[in-house]
């Protein structure tokens, strides 16, 4: 893994897609809802993220099915840490999700993004140099809804995170049971 000069603390970036969405008819894509698995998955990626070092902040697109992941995932934290809902996290390319990343301050040592496909997935494949067993085949092969993905590297700040320079360490796809 290629480490940033000067090295630094062990930072975090985990990467959540918002959960399955509803389509319904006459409903333009920012404010789909999600669906009812939507609704059952969201809870289960909180639980999956609580497993792990909880973020200090979380950067969530303004679309409401992300919006809602949000609200879902985090209400299974005893203590969610503050989010700030940033437009430029809708349909973003890597280029512009790197550029809300590295405007984070130094003192978050763990960020949570939740967002939207292909750009988290482009995301992650851009950023990890290697990847943990099979992690990176898995997400080279599919980045469906609700997929959690979190990347290790070292650095002084947010703005020393570039191409290959991280690690990708777990790749998770939780899903919420059906009731009855």
């Amino acid at each position: 893994m290629r480490r940033p000069a000067g090295g630094g603390p062990l930072r975090r970036l985990v990467v959540l897609r918002h959960a399955k969405s509803a389509r319904p008819e006459g409903v333009e894509d920012h404010r789909r809802p999600l669906a009812p698995r939507g609704l059952r998955d969201a809870p289960a990626a909180g639980r999956a993220l609580a497993a792990g070092p909880l973020p200090d902040l979380a950067l969530c697109s303004t679309a409401v099915r992300a919006r809602r992941t949000w609200e879902l995932a985090s209400a299974e934290w005893a203590t969610p840490p503050p989010v700030r809902y940033d437009r430029r996290l809708y349909a973003p390319g890597v280029p512009e999700l790197l550029e809300v990343v590295r405007e984070v301050p130094a003192r978050v040592r763990t960020l949570l993004l939740v967002g939207h496909n292909p750009g988290l997935e482009d995301l992650v494949l851009a950023l990890a140099a290697d990847g943990l067993d099979d992690t990176l085949d898995r997400v080279r092969a599919k980045f469906p809804t609700s997929a959690c993905a979190v990347l290790a590297w070292h650095g002084t700040g947010w703005p020393d995170l570039g191409p290959g320079g991280a690690l990708l360490i777990s790749f998770t796809v939780p899903r919420g049971r059906k009731r009855g």
